[in-house]
């Protein structure tokens, strides 16, 4: 276990700009970097040609493609094909699998998703959710999506004269580091080397701010796509781009909706004539398509009509929605993205009136109720000015040709969206990046030994918004070993936080300590590293839950944090005075000694109350009662150290 070293913290990274520059130059020599939007519903891919980023369209001329992916007996059908024959081959036509990359089979959302699904979603070995085709085939989600992208890879390649070998791939704001892996996993399947993954609302506020005639200022990006909400402050000046704070949802979308539809009509059914198409692969598939349609229709016309003939055998469904009821109905979808707008703009220490432009970016903001919820959140009617379909991709090529050299001085910055940290002795949390630090960055400490004699410390990595690692979430660990015995406090460790610019994470360890040249440890390199993984990675759900409990229990965490560190040194001092009665205990008053094990039981079983069981002792007694241990351990070794002299002088007489 650790100790902090105080005033050793060091952050390693330069100035803004410059640390742009720093992250970007690997890229230099690649050309034609495209920028691909992997939407949970629809992507699109775009480049930048001269200085300006335009959509590619594909063969049927669409600026979009579904993100839809279909296995039949001879051919892999991708985008608008896949979709036309879903309703023939509805169990190996596979759509909206982005919500299911990086994540457990076990996880909440994704045992939602299984009940609302067409295709089967199966375990894998690992633990992971994959898809199966009817066949028995198994695909992890990456694999879908690696064909997505191999699809906007061709598209992009039918506009230009040679091979795309590099993109840019957008991400939402609130993935974790193993949705961020498996995205980039994906690009490699697809045959592309994906130089930097991009956060989707940033890449939205590069399309907005790369335009010059846009004056600088702060902007938020409200980003409601198919499957995830994102929402992102930045500062946009003179061609800086600096995200502030971002906050969202990785599993709140257009699907959403579309199941909530989708429910609703089959209830609707259910109480008319009486049957359950829940169990009906065609009928759920026909019902969705149905349902997704009333809803972009509804964000244009008051009211629209559902038909589904023979759904069935002789049945048909026909009935009619206004756009009041969707508003209604929807609501409780909606609502779940105030928070985290409060949220961003609180981590931002900024207030609405403070933003200077709100953008709209995802399918789901063309709802008229969407835009005003933005309008009621920010006090501003928000700016339409961009395709929400379109500005992920054009910021994901502006990006791109930035990495390339052919878009000059421009800098991208972005965050990470949760405080990151170790655990030190007795269970603190010891912040090294505050949430909404500004990433790439690499950031270090060093620590040092707890207890005596001590060979190796755990690094036990946390991210969390608490003092006591406890309610924090653990997301890796690894140990340090081969440190010389020795006294407390005499290594040097030093922890290493490096952030990539993909929001990557990668923590190592490493003894510092300065040994003389006759030590067999002189000289040596001591490291140990890990790059986290998204096992362990906190899903959005918790991240939310997190900054609430921090914020309810923030008075009530100060205080147990305080009563938790009197602990720790009421626990070294209490090693201290057993180590001194292991030392002269033999020299020792049988009395003294016994005072002094008396109140250093009496203390840990305080301790142990703090630690084990959060009974809370007063803080100022456990002092005095420490302060009579050292007075009664002093006396005791001044008595033995008084009977050595003694006895010296009378051997020597």
């Amino acid at each position: 276990m650790f100790t902090k070293r105080a005033n050793l913290a060091k952050v390693l990274h330069s100035s803004l700009r410059s640390r742009g520059h720093n992250f970007l130059n690997h890229a230099r020599l690649a050309h034609n970097v495209i920028g691909i939007d992997l939407g949970t519903t629809n992507s699109a891919v775009a480049l930048v040609e001269g200085d300006q980023a335009r959509i590619l369209e594909n063969e049927e001329g669409g600026r979009t493609t579904p993100s839809i992916v279909a296995f039949n007996d001879k051919d892999t059908l991708v985008g608008l094909p896949a979709k036309r024959q879903a309703l023939v081959n509805s169990r190996n036509t596979f759509f909206a699998t982005k919500r299911l990359i990086g994540r457990k089979f076990e996880d909440e959302e994704v045992q939602k998703d299984i009940k609302n699904t067409s295709f089967k979603i199966v375990e894998h070995q690992n633990g992971d959710a994959w898809l199966e085709t009817s066949d028995g085939r198994q695909f992890s989600p990456s694999q879908i999506s690696s064909v997505v992208l191999q699809k906007m890879k061709h598209i992009a390649e039918s506009h230009l004269p040679e091979d795309v070998k590099h993109a840019v791939v957008t991400v939402p704001a609130y993935f974790n580091d193993s949705q961020r892996q498996a995205t980039k996993s994906a690009g490699q399947l697809a045959g592309l080397e994906v130089l930097r993954v991009i956060n989707e609302p940033t890449a939205a506020a590069l399309a907005y701010g790369i335009d010059q005639k846009k004056p600088d200022g702060i902007v938020a990006v409200f980003d409601f796509g198919g499957g995830t909400f994102d929402v992102s402050i930045l500062d946009i000046e003179d061609k800086v781009f600096e995200v502030r704070a971002t906050n969202g949802n990785t599993h709140l979308g257009g699907e959403d909706v579309d199941l909530m539809l989708l429910n609703f009509i089959l209830d609707k059914f259910k109480a008319e004539h009486g049957v359950d198409l829940s169990s009906d692969r065609m009928a759920i598939q026909r019902i969705r398509e149905a349902a997704e349609k009333c809803k972009i229709e509804l964000s244009h016309v008051k009211e629209t009509e559902i038909n589904i003939p023979f759904i069935t055998k002789d049945k048909h469904i026909k009935l009619k929605l206004t756009e009041d009821e969707l508003d209604e109905m929807s609501l409780p979808y909606i609502n779940k993205t105030i928070d985290p707008v409060k949220r961003c703009l609180r981590d931002a220490e900024l207030n609405a009136k403070d933003i200077d432009e709100v953008i709209l970016v995802g399918g789901m903001t063309r709802m008229p109720k969407i835009r005003k919820v933005v309008e009621d959140l920010f006090k501003k009617a928000p700016n339409t000015s961009i395709n929400p379909d379109e500005a992920v991709a054009l910021g994901a090529a502006i990006q791109g040709a930035v990495l390339s050299g052919q878009i000059k001085n421009v800098v991208l910055l972005d965050v990470t969206p949760l405080t990151l940290g170790i655990e030190t002795y007795g269970g603190i949390f010891s912040p090294l990046i505050p949430r909404n630090s500004a990433v790439p960055l690499k950031k270090e400490q060093a620590f040092s030994t707890a207890v005596d004699g001590q060979t190796g410390v755990e690094v036990r990595v946390y991210q969390g918004e608490r003092p006591l690692v406890k309610d924090n979430k653990l997301i890796g660990n690894f140990k340090l070993a081969n440190i010389p015995s020795g006294p407390k406090g005499t290594p040097q460790i030093v922890v290493s936080f490096d952030i990539d610019a993909d929001g990557i994470i990668n923590v190592s360890a490493t003894d510092k300590t300065p040994y003389p040249e006759d030590s067999p440890h002189y000289g040596k390199p001591n490291t140990v590293s890990i790059q986290v993984t998204g096992q362990t990675s906190m899903s959005e759900e918790e991240i939310k839950e997190v900054l609430k409990q921090s914020a309810d229990n923030a008075k009530k965490d100060a205080e147990y944090k305080q009563h938790v560190e009197n602990a720790t040194r009421v626990d070294i001092l209490c090693t201290d005075a057993e180590n001194a009665v292991t030392q002269f205990g033999k020299l020792m008053d049988e009395e003294d000694t016994k005072a002094i094990n008396e109140i250093i039981d009496s203390l840990k079983a305080k301790v142990s109350d703090v630690r084990e069981k959060g009974i809370l002792h007063d803080v100022a007694k456990m002092t005095e009662e420490v302060n009579q241990m050292q007075q009664v351990t002093m006396a005791a070794v001044k008595k033995v150290a008084v009977r050595q002299q003694q006895q010296k002088k009378e051997q020597s007489q």
